[in-house]
């Protein structure tokens, strides 16, 4: 009998015990996996829609919210003559209920502006001008809303035609409503205000020269903040909340997982007492009767890594295909994640181990003439 069958048969002896220890530990991976993918996935959506849209600075105050405070539009006017800024576009992005959508993004773009660019028309067309009462959809949005062009969308109290469905090349791009920057302004009082400005830099400009563009911009428009594009989600306020809440969950439930596991071991060392003395007795170090019960605890927590992972995976794909999460992000399930999801869940074992492990090992040989 090797050494592995003998790690194996103790896990094996109590399959209901084991099973639901597994349960347990899956439970707190999978909440890891789920909230860490959702929460990294947030960010990348939203980078990915800067990228597709060529946006290589942007202008906000992102403070608590999920969306930028609004500020007045006439601060572009302080951007656009410092040096190395090619072009910029105003944008008034909000996050709202739009009909039977629960939340949904409203990109109001500077008509003009190259924000409109990148939109590939799949069906209808672009509004005409900035005064038509009209939208366009991305394709998600565009299934969501359940809207065909030709068909009419009821934002704040107007009614507004859906004249286009469009292509963004991004999640948050197709789970957009998108119109012009005017009418979004005078739908919802906003007039003069934007909340966003998306920058583009001069050909042949360094990424150093882009920092210190981005601390130049910052002190000419004080009430509101240049980042690089990248760094625009991770660095709000908003992100930073979810991102700590979506962690401080995941350990919640991986401690519940390591108590299960502790006591499975104990139970287990209690119950084959009789088989660790005679172990002893037959000339086994205490070393390696810690090691056995060490890797069992290991074992139990890779198989329940393993299964949290699938677990976590299947219960994201689902969660994004609801129409309230549709369109907002992407899940960021990337073999990295993955990856440490088991191997915390291999840590768990370990830590939950060592005390059991430390208890069998001072068990004396003696006592197996006592089973």
């Amino acid at each position: 009998m090797t050494f592995l069958t003998i790690v194996t048969r103790g896990l094996w002896r109590r399959p209901v015990r084991t099973g639901l220890t597994m349960v347990g530990i899956s439970i707190g991976i999978a909440a890891v996996v789920a909230l860490v993918g959702i929460s990294r996935g947030f960010e990348t959506s939203w980078q990915a829609g800067m990228k597709t849209r060529g946006t290589d600075i942007v202008v906000s105050n992102m403070g608590s919210a999920l969306t930028p405070k609004p500020f007045s539009a006439s601060v572009v006017e302080r951007i656009t003559p410092i040096p190395h800024v090619a072009e910029t576009c105003s944008l008034l992005v909000d996050l709202v209920s739009v009909e039977k959508a629960d939340m949904m993004i409203v990109s109001a773009r500077q008509w003009g502006g190259f924000s409109w660019k990148n939109l590939k028309v799949v069906e209808g067309r672009l509004p005409n001008d900035a005064k038509e009462k009209a939208v366009v959809l991305g394709r998600t949005a565009a299934e969501v809303l359940k809207k065909k062009v030709g068909e009419t969308l009821q934002l704040e109290t107007e009614e507004l035609a859906v004249v286009g469905i469009v292509d963004g090349g991004a999640v948050v791009e197709n789970g957009s409503v998108i119109l012009s920057l005017p009418l979004f302004q005078e739908l919802t009082g906003n007039e003069g205000k934007i909340n966003i400005i998306d920058l583009r830099v001069t050909p042949g400009t360094t990424k150093e020269e882009i920092t210190q563009l981005c601390d130049q911009i910052t002190k000419a428009v004080p009430e509101a903040r240049a980042v690089v594009a990248g760094d625009h989600i991770r660095d709000s306020q908003a992100y930073r909340i979810i991102r700590a809440m979506s962690w401080g969950t995941s350990l919640l439930a991986v401690l519940v997982g390591v108590l299960g596991v502790m006591n499975t071991m104990m139970m287990t060392v209690f119950e084959r007492t009789q088989e660790i003395c005679v172990l002893l007795a037959i000339g086994w170090k205490r070393s390696r009767i810690m090691r056995m019960i060490l890797w069992e605890s290991a074992l139990l927590g890779f198989l329940g890594g393993v299964c949290g992972v699938l677990l976590g995976v299947a219960g994201v794909k689902v969660l994004v295909t609801a129409p309230a999460m549709r369109g907002l992000l992407e899940p960021d399930l990337n073999p990295r994640l993955l990856v440490t999801a088991v191997a915390i869940a291999v840590v768990v074992g370990v830590v939950s181990g060592v005390y059991p492990a430390w208890r069998s090992s001072r068990l004396m040989p003696s006592q197996a003439l006592h089973g």
